[in-house]
């Protein structure tokens, strides 16, 4: 049965049967307490009240916060940032090793044009009276027994490229040559990469650069790589750790200044 009666004291009275049930003014509307009502005094005659309700309005579902474009660029270059930090100075020690090996390669392939040339000559390695500097007298090798002038420029220095194939005694390269061995002399030093003067060295003086600049920078201040008689090769720091001597008959030219 649908109520109709007053109110007594804040309490809902239904005629049949009859109950006393308790109404909260301030949570809903009079419809709402006419449908609460009902459903306490039976189903068969309730209506369900369409009157007084407010819509209930929801926020629809927030999935988890995202980064935007500006977060996302600027958490890759704090990373990028770091990395640099951690394995920059690693990454470039690891360069500099390459370029000085590759150097070595360089002056192995200047030997074997010169072992061809000593077979020729008796055993004697390149010699020009009053030569002045190493492209002087290395040029004698091109092009009979080698067109491979690239082979002269070191890889670490800033030299440009050479003619292919052609004289280079106007040109400059990046090795010093030790001009007056002989192909016997297996432990003496032939060929180096540019040095800072042309004298004799003792165990501890400087042969290259130790700041980086010229002379004898052509792998800044890491020192240089020396090349011997026999054909190996030896990188060494900027102080020779053993005695490089001129003895009598030879002399050290260094390239030519740029």
């Amino acid at each position: 049965m649908i109520y109709k009666g007053p109110l007594a004291h804040g309490r809902l009275i239904c005629k049949e049967p009859t109950a006393l049930l308790p109404i909260r003014f301030a949570v809903a509307s009079a419809e709402a307490v006419r449908y609460r009502s009902g459903m306490k005094c039976g189903l068969k005659n309730l209506r369900c009240p369409t009157e007084g309700f407010h819509r209930l309005q929801f926020a629809p579902a927030r999935g988890p916060a995202a980064f935007s474009s500006i977060e996302l660029l600027a958490v890759v270059a704090i990373l990028l940032l770091l990395f640099v930090l951690l394995w920059g100075p690693r990454l470039s020690a690891n360069k500099q090793r390459q370029v000085q090996q590759d150097c070595q390669i360089q002056l192995q392939k200047i030997h074997i044009a010169l072992e061809i040339y000593a077979n020729d000559h008796a055993g004697k390695f390149p010699e020009t009276p009053g030569a002045r500097s190493s492209e002087e007298a290395l040029d004698a090798l091109v092009p009979h027994y080698t067109v491979d002038t690239a082979a002269f420029i070191c890889p670490g220095s800033q030299d440009p490229p050479l003619p292919a194939g052609e004289s280079f005694r106007l040109h400059k390269i990046s090795y010093a040559y030790y001009m007056g061995h002989r192909a016997a002399e297996a432990q003496a030093v032939l060929l180096s990469d540019a040095q800072v003067d042309t004298g004799a060295r003792n165990a501890g003086d400087y042969a290259f650069s130790s700041t980086g600049k010229l002379p004898g920078n052509n792998h800044g201040k890491l020192g240089g790589n020396f090349l011997f008689c026999d054909g190996h090769a030896e990188s060494v720091p900027a102080r020779v750790p053993f005695a490089v001597g001129l003895t009598q008959g030879v002399v050290l030219l260094n390239p030519h200044p740029k």
